[in-house]
């Protein structure tokens, strides 16, 4: 149902913007968009045909708009809701989309009038999937009930499968589920980078677990660097997860170079027990063969493959145990990368006689761990550069990195984007 005479205001017209934008006027609302003011002629010319309100800034935005929703970078929420919450429609509801809640409902509380209502939300995929079937997060903060049952409403149009969160709850699991994960990711793509490669032509990342750490680094890097750096320096439960991969990458990586081979597979086993159980040959929910299969942007053969470590996934499996985590618990507020994430560290640990060559491979091959070496170097650089909450810092790394994958990244991206919407597909209810 379409609320009558309801105009939803977005202001960001960025990726997520836009495709918010799409599924509220398809569903039959006036949609009021802007972005920065420099761009208004650029947005009437490239978006003038879809029949949205093109406006000047979120100043025209908030005046007329019932339900406004914020579409911008976490790290610039403060100032925007400062310039603009002053301008909002008396009585209208307020939302922000981005991907972390405490810095949003501070700016909300600080900056918007007393009347306003604050229902938030948190689409929990990238632009490049559509929104129906997706998590979607509804936050209600301050609102009265007639108020916040319009936003549920308005947000219908999304076709999203809906969870309902404080921000404090969404936060915590956004850091669980998204920190660890994206750096292992980004850390992937800085160690090719480091080390001049491509993986595609690297014999150890040309099959199955490991086509899935190639799609999923280059999805990331074809996105923008602000929305991974605002999780990880903005959200303020992100930095335990990430403190617990990097210490539990270095006592494995100390483990593997001491020769500490019973330490490192006692370590290992204690976390796959406590995760997936002594009893591991269950059928997998997550990923099989027949997707991995679908997922490959190697140039050589598959007989070719060598054996992998997988210290990347050892490593989340070692830190969820430390942290006392289940990461099933965390699949009501899934992420793609986090589904992708579980779903191979899952089908390492599952399948015994892998497990056993990925642990023999990080004890014994000399190769394996100089190429680890430079992966475990990437992480801890990472890890300091969000330490140090440098923005500048994590976008200089993000895009040097991006440059070096470019000629790969859309590529990437599509093949994620089909495996996804496999997964979505298979798991959505008969």
């Amino acid at each position: 149902m379409v609320l009558e005479n309801f105009e939803i205001g977005i202001i960001g017209a960025g990726d997520m913007g836009m495709l918010y934008a799409r599924r509220f006027k398809q569903a039959g609302y006036a949609v009021n968009i802007c972005d920065t003011p420099d761009r208004y002629s650029e947005l009437q010319a490239k978006y003038g045909h879809l029949g949205l309100n093109i406006l000047r800034d979120g100043y025209a935005v908030s005046r007329r708009s019932d339900f406004i929703i914020y579409s911008v970078p976490a790290v610039n929420i403060g100032r925007i809701v400062e310039e603009y919450g002053r301008a909002t429609k008396m009585g209208a509801i307020v939302a922000g989309q981005t991907s972390v809640k405490t810095p949003e409902i501070q700016a909300f509380e600080k900056y918007l009038p007393d009347d306003v209502h604050i229902v938030t939300c948190h689409s929990m995929h990238g632009p490049n999937i559509d929104t129906k079937g997706q998590p979607l997060a509804i936050i209600r903060y301050r609102s009265d009930d007639k108020h916040y049952r319009m936003a549920v409403e308005a947000l219908s149009a999304l076709e999203s499968r809906v969870i309902y969160l404080t921000y404090e709850e969404h936060d915590r699991i956004t850091a669980d589920t998204q920190a660890a994960t994206h750096l292992s990711f980004i850390s992937l793509g800085t160690a090719w980078s480091l080390q001049g490669y491509h993986p595609w032509l690297n014999p150890q990342f040309i099959s199955g677990i490991n086509n899935v750490k190639v799609a999923m680094a280059l999805r990331i890097y074809a996105s923008k660097w602000h929305v991974y750096a605002g999780l990880a320096i903005m959200n303020p439960l992100a930095k335990k997860q990430l403190q617990c991969y990097v210490e539990s990458m270095t006592t494995l990586y100390k483990f593997m170079v001491a020769g500490k081979h019973q330490e490192f597979r006692t370590l290992v086993h204690e976390a796959a027990d406590f995760i997936f159980g002594r009893e591991r040959s269950h059928k997998k929910i997550l990923l099989d063969d027949d997707i991995l299969d679908q997922l490959s942007l190697s140039q050589v053969p598959k007989e070719q493959s060598k054996p992998n470590s997988h210290l990347s996934l050892l490593s989340a499996a070692v830190c969820w145990y430390k942290m006392g985590m289940s990461p099933y618990d965390n699949l009501i507020c899934q992420t793609p990368p986090f589904r992708m994430w579980l779903g191979i560290v899952e089908y390492l640990f599952c399948h015994e006689g892998m497990l056993e060559e990925s642990i023999e491979t990080a004890l014994s091959d000399r190769y394996t761990q100089a190429e680890d070496l430079v992966f475990y170097t990437a992480v801890t650089g990472w890890g300091q550069c969000i330490e140090l909450g440098s923005f500048e810092g994590y976008r200089e790394r993000f895009e040097k990195t991006a440059e070096f994958l470019s000629h790969k990244l859309e590529e990437g991206k599509d093949l994620s984007t089909m495996i996804i919407k496999k997964l979505t597909d298979r798991n959505e209810p008969n």
